[in-house]
């Protein structure tokens, strides 16, 4: 299916990872919202279940191998060029830790980078989506119940 003007929407997955109280973002290399940064992610294949699309993605962007943790949001992102439908994702966003890897831009990824969590709440920083903000600060704030839960490592 093509992605761009697609016929349909198309389902993607994608990560708000979490390690020693940071996230990772990447700075995208390809359109929608080429050169901004965002969570890593990407389509979903054919037969593969969504936790596993979401560790392969990151793996392949990151060099990340994670585990991935809980559902943060189902969202649509729909980006429109004057009356046509240019873009629509339906993306699964889930909450995820570190296991184990070698952090380096991979991929669909131009940069990664761990950011804390004064810089993804402050404009100037970086040029975040209010709708990426408002995801990665749901899921840090669900890691950190988790580890006063007792759940986290």
């Amino acid at each position: 299916m093509q992605r761009e003007y697609p016929e349909a929407p198309m389902l993607a997955v994608g990560a708000v990872v979490v390690d020693q109280g940071r996230v990772l973002l990447v700075r995208r290399g390809r359109e929608p919202l080429k050169g901004q940064w965002s969570l890593p992610g990407g389509m979903l294949e054919l037969g593969e279940a969504l936790t596993a699309g979401v560790a392969r993605e990151i793996r392949e962007e990151t060099g990340l191998v994670v585990e991935v943790v809980q559902l943060i949001e189902l969202l649509d992102r729909i980006h429109r060029q004057d009356t046509r439908v240019r873009y629509h994702y339906v993306i699964a966003d889930y909450l995820c830790r570190v296991l184990g890897g070698e952090l380096k831009a991979a991929s669909d990824a131009d940069a990664v980078r761990w950011v804390e969590r004064a810089e993804w709440n402050r404009p100037s920083a970086l040029i975040l989506d209010p709708v990426t903000v408002r995801v990665i600060e749901a899921g840090w704030q669900m890691s950190r119940k988790f580890e006063k839960d007792g759940e986290g490592r």
